[in-house]
């Protein structure tokens, strides 16, 4: 009798997305769901950050209010020491010190909402925290 050929086994593909990639339904963290829903604790939540980036933004007003409002006393020294002290005054002091002002009220209001989006996600879905350049 003629041998017969046995053919391989026969080969199945799965496809399919890999485990590894396969994505949870998001939990929600409790903040989140509060601010969603629009309940009292989120409100509060939200108050809560609203309130830190009033702060940051008075603090830098008050500080802009202090450098700028300085200026009239030097215009009121006597002309002879005034002149100068005027010009260097408003070309190499005031504008280093209002770029420093807004830089500060800048990082500030960003790490006050670093820390409030830190409340809100869930520690699987939270971006890395930036470094500082």
């Amino acid at each position: 009798m003629a041998e017969e050929q046995q053919s391989p086994p026969r080969r199945e593909i799965v496809t399919g997305v890999p485990r590894g990639t396969r994505r949870r339904a998001p939990a929600h963290t409790p903040a989140r769901s509060e601010i969603s829903e629009q309940t009292t604790l989120g409100a509060t939540y939200v108050r809560a950050l609203m309130r830190s980036q009033l702060r940051a933004g008075l603090g830098a007003l008050a500080a802009l209010a202090a450098l700028v409002g300085t200026l009239p006393l030097v215009f009121l020294l006597p002309h002879a020491v005034s002149g100068p002290l005027v010009w260097a005054s408003l070309g190499l002091l005031v504008y280093p010190a209002m770029w420093l002002i807004a830089r500060r009220y800048v990082t500030r209001a960003e790490r006050n909402e670093t820390d409030f989006t830190g409340l809100v996600t869930d520690p699987a879905e939270a971006p890395l925290p930036r470094r500082r350049t």
